[in-house]
């Protein structure tokens, strides 16, 4: 064992003991648009009666309030099979119909360039390719349509690294190698994963300047409004360049096509 891993395992929880809090609550259908209704100022009115995408619905919970809060018109997207079952299953549960809501695991063709709003909720941090994922969410969307994407915390944010289930040491990627803390993780998760990415989700490392960047490289996306959340409400430090990248907590933007 490296001094690396001694270090942070000393740092950590027993491995025997139960996860830290993360600080969130269960997912339920009341509860599901508190963050986008907390992040979007006029999501009302963004949403009201429109054509949406939940792109990553996870178990549907998202996607069933929208139907019953906002009267919108749903497909939610998921790749997980388990989870999308999850989600018919919920809806059902709900008697939302399939002329309200559907789900399926990728977009057809048939929809692209005729939603009013892709919303994408605390998953752009963990797609694979997310510049072609952006690409995919763009040619969903009408001309006049819109793309809302709030995702957080970016990768250097101080738990950026999703590991403060076993370790409440902040920016313990920066800190530490991947190598030690992929090792230590296996102590507490027995999934093999040996990158970030690997990891149940996946990590794509995704920065405040990976953010910018991948939207500017999608050709015809253009930011219309954005709020950078600061670590304990230092929102000053998320305009410093370099610094923002470690105190911006959570991102949330509203995208739409270049006239």
């Amino acid at each position: 064992m490296t001094f690396q891993e001694r270090l942070l395992l000393a740092l950590s929880r027993a491995p025997t003991s139960t996860d830290y809090a993360v600080g969130q609550s269960a997912q339920t259908v009341d509860n599901a648009l508190d963050l986008l209704e907390k992040e979007y100022a006029d999501f009302g009115s963004l949403v009201s009666g429109k054509y949406v995408a939940d792109f990553g619905c996870g178990s549907g919970h998202q996607s069933v309030a929208l139907v019953k809060k906002y009267g919108c018109r749903v497909i939610g997207i998921e790749s997980n099979g388990r989870t999308l079952k999850m989600a018919r299953d919920l809806a059902q549960s709900h008697d939302v119909g399939e002329e309200k809501l559907s789900f399926c695991e990728n977009a057809s063709a048939m929809i692209k360039g005729t939603l009013d709003v892709v919303i994408s909720q605390n998953s752009f941090e963990h797609f694979p390719d997310p510049s072609s994922i952006l690409g995919e969410m763009r040619s969903l969307i009408a001309d006049n349509g819109r793309i809302l994407i709030t995702f957080g915390p970016p990768w250097l944010a101080p738990y950026g690294s999703h590991m403060h289930f076993f370790c409440k040491v902040p920016w313990v990627n920066v800190l530490f190698s991947e190598d030690a803390v992929m090792k230590v993780r296996s102590r507490f998760r027995s999934d093999g994963a040996t990158r970030y990415e690997d990891v149940e989700s996946g990590l794509n490392k995704m920065t405040i300047s990976k953010f910018e960047r991948t939207v500017r490289n999608n050709n015809g996306l253009t930011i219309e409004w954005k709020r950078y959340r600061g670590v304990k409400r230092a929102d000053l430090l998320t305009t410093v360049p370099l610094l923002r990248e470690f105190f911006v907590n959570h991102v949330s933007v509203v995208l739409s096509k270049a006239q």
